[in-house]
């Protein structure tokens, strides 16, 4: 167990977000982190707080017309393996600059959250703080489905904004994921007399031809432009090297744009695969941009910046399912998350803070 002294939510957002870097809370590990949340989120008397196992909704109840929701996961991928990186924990400060696991993904914003948890006991809106396990790893894990499937009712809201790092600009909704495993089959022999079976790899060529050929779209949905992709992500096949291979499998990742379904992808990939034996292993559903609100109209006019689409998946598809409109925004740039070095500049936070008190004030 890691030794931190009691979160202190009034301090600088940095230090804070230093502070709960330097808890150790790789998916599976998140009680630690959840437990000192928990404590810090029950001495503030204007909140109602819930704990589902490490998952904690913190609510205010100011009577307001309309409710919003701040989420963000506590978990992190793995520590990098890499010796003398600066991406791990516990945090460093080098120049004005956090380094360390989590510091973009998604630490800074969890520590922006719990800023506006302890300082707005009078907002323009209700809110909704989320903070949730098993984020990174797969869907059936997740803490927020977990919330979502156990107390819904605990969710419920007019918008939502989920803490990502997004460079302090808005990303509306996400494209969509999903998973296939194509196979093929062949006929084991040795390799010495070839001819005697059927080679299962040589027969997945046509799948990576199609894949080659195949022109991923850019889809504008809602003033948004959300770019797709189609890739082999892993290839297996093959049990000794001196074995015609008689198996063969291709996983394919499939990110599309919110203007399909689910089962719109599916049958797209099924089409472009047509003849061979295929299976969905995984799939999420993407989420429009929900930028058609006045509340997120007020966000976007205080940012001054021109909302972006969010090409990777993320949990506002599950507020979307749910009936609220979500949006990304939050401290750190994506591409350095879950680098070996990982880091988020200290104004950064300070600005998202900033920019979400005035924004609920």
């Amino acid at each position: 167990m890691n030794t931190v002294n009691e979160l202190d939510l009034l301090q600088d957002v940095a230090v804070l977000t230093e502070q709960i870097m330097n808890i150790e809370s790789v998916s599976g590990n998140e009680q630690e982190i959840a437990d000192q949340v928990h404590q810090a989120l029950l001495k503030l008397e204007h909140l109602q707080v819930h704990r589902d196992q490490d998952a904690i909704v913190a609510r205010t109840n100011f009577g307001r017309e309309r409710r919003v929701v701040l989420a963000g996961h506590l978990d992190t991928v793995p520590l990098p393996r890499t010796q003398g990186a600066k991406g791990t924990v516990p945090a460093q400060v080098i120049d004005g600059v956090l380094y360390g696991r989590g510091a973009t993904d998604m630490k800074g914003g969890v520590a922006v959250q719990l800023a506006l948890a302890a300082e707005l006991t009078d907002a323009k809106y209700d809110v909704t703080y989320v903070f949730y396990d098993h984020e990174e790893v797969e869907a059936a894990k997740s803490g927020l489905g977990r919330l979502a499937k156990n107390s819904p009712e605990l969710l419920e809201a007019d918008f939502a904004i989920l803490l990502e790092p997004t460079n302090g600009t808005v990303e509306g909704g996400c494209n969509g994921t999903s998973r296939f495993v194509i196979r093929t089959r062949g006929k084991a022999a040795h390799s010495g007399r070839a001819w005697m079976g059927h080679n299962a790899i040589h027969d997945a060529a046509p799948i990576l031809q199609r894949l080659s050929d195949y022109e991923p779209q850019t889809i504008t949905v809602e003033g948004l432009d959300y770019r797709e992709g189609m890739n082999a992500v892993r290839i297996n096949g093959g049990i000794a090297g001196n074995v015609i291979p008689d198996y063969c499998e291709v996983e394919i990742n499939y990110r599309f744009a919110p203007d399909k379904t689910l089962a719109e992808a599916q049958a797209l990939v099924f089409e472009l695969f047509d003849g061979f034996e295929i299976e969905r292993t995984d799939g999420a559903e993407g989420a429009k941009p929900g930028l058609d609100q006045v509340i997120a109209a007020d966000l976007i006019k205080i940012l001054g910046q021109e909302p972006k689409p969010k090409y990777g998946w993320t949990d506002v598809s599950r507020f979307s399912a749910l009936g609220v409109s979500a949006v990304n925004f939050g401290p750190g740039d994506a591409l350095l998350a879950h680098s070996d070095d990982e880091h988020v500049a200290q104004d950064d936070i300070r600005t998202c803070l900033n920019s979400l008190r005035a924004w609920l004030s």
